[in-house]
């Protein structure tokens, strides 16, 4: 086995074993005591330094297609979902990328465990790879442009509720001083890892979850 799959390895195998009772929601670092959270960190550096795609928006554009599902992510705005309103609990996060149009969804499942109420919270956005004056080539960032945010009930007590899917629709916050960036530091067929223009980590694993959403992008 080469090093890139044992660090692939060690490093999944870490993440499923504390996403054990997570129900499938992301896993932030607030959530993991500061040992745990630095093996991670550590692990993913090692695997970002052997990344078999050092250049994904030239050469690796058909790996970026399609659905991914959070798995672990110490963004503040991930951070901020653990704590929900009216006893609200965070369910999968996605994002769906589609490469051609340069257009992607972020898409936060939410429940209440008793049932009452379950929906989802989608953002828009449309993205550009970045130019870097040290980097000409389109390489591994790509600034990003929020559009959209979409607040959807899909049951209530079990009963679907199309009119309130969605039941509002506001325009997505940007960055004020500054253009949003995402760095992709590792792709393969599975997996990426991501670092947000404040340094804050994202690791997705590809999905076939969303055959409804992929086409509503």
């Amino acid at each position: 086995m080469n090093n890139q799959l044992l660090i692939k390895e060690k490093l999944q195998a870490k993440l499923e074993n504390i996403q054990t009772k997570s129900d499938g929601s992301p896993i932030t670092d607030l959530q993991l005591d500061k040992t745990l959270a630095a093996e991670i960190e550590q692990l993913t550096t090692e695997l970002e330094r052997v990344n078999p795609n050092l250049n994904p928006l030239l050469y690796a554009t058909s790996l970026l297609e399609g659905a991914w599902l959070l798995q672990y992510s110490t963004a503040r705005e991930i951070r901020s979902l653990a704590s929900l309103p009216l006893g609200l609990k965070l369910g999968k996060v996605y994002q769906v990328i589609d490469v051609v149009n340069k257009l992607f969804f972020n898409l936060a499942k939410v429940k209440h465990p008793l049932g009452l109420v379950s929906g989802y919270v989608k953002v828009t956005a449309s993205f550009e790879p970045a130019k870097e004056d040290l980097e000409p080539l389109q390489n591994k960032r790509i600034n990003v442009y929020f559009d959209k945010r979409y607040l959807s009930i899909e049951k209530l007590v079990g009963i679907n509720t199309p009119k309130l899917n969605p039941f509002k629709v506001v325009s997505a916050n940007n960055p004020t001083s500054r253009t949003a960036t995402l760095d992709i530091t590792y792709l393969d067929e599975t997996l990426r890892i991501g670092r947000g223009g404040d340094g804050s980590l994202f690791i997705l694993t590809k999905s076939d979850d969303l055959a409804n959403f992929s086409s509503s992008i």
